[in-house]
């Protein structure tokens, strides 16, 4: 194999991963984020064979296998619950993936907000830090024991 097919078949697995970020970060349906995914994978599985056929070491074409198997049963696992998903909403849309649950488990509530910071009152008289190696002022002048 020539550098100028190494870099085509980089070049086309670089193309097809970033097709598939692209549709899985901006698709909302769920099948899409799906293919978008097993696109991504695809890209990659080119990239490894491409590098394999390049150096003449089957390793890559191994590793593709076992890509295409994951990927395999990625699919089959995630149509699976797409359905399930589908069934109980009746829409693919990816938000209602994050209202799945069931309903007897107490709901999620925010933590109130965090109040203002409290400002120490200048006039205050509190001890103050020193340096390292110094004793610290106490309001009342003494010194603290050690």
């Amino acid at each position: 194999m020539t550098a100028t097919a190494l870099e085509s078949q980089l070049v086309i697995g670089a193309i097809l991963f970033i097709l598939g970020m692209i549709g899985f970060l901006t698709r909302r349906n769920l099948i899409l984020i799906m293919l978008s995914a097993e696109l991504m994978l695809h890209g990659v599985s080119i990239n490894l064979t491409a590098f394999s056929r390049y150096h003449g070491n089957p390793q890559g074409d191994v590793f593709t296998i076992f890509v295409l198997t994951i990927a395999a049963c990625e699919a089959g696992l995630a149509l699976a619950m797409i359905l399930s998903l589908y069934q109980r909403r009746k829409s693919l849309d990816v938000n209602l993936w994050g209202k799945l649950g069931e309903e007897d488990l107490p709901v999620f509530t925010a933590p109130p907000a965090p109040q203002a910071p409290v400002t120490p009152d200048p006039n205050l008289d509190l001890p103050h830090l020193t340096p390292a190696g110094r004793m610290p002022k106490t309001p009342t002048g003494t010194h603290a024991r050690t």
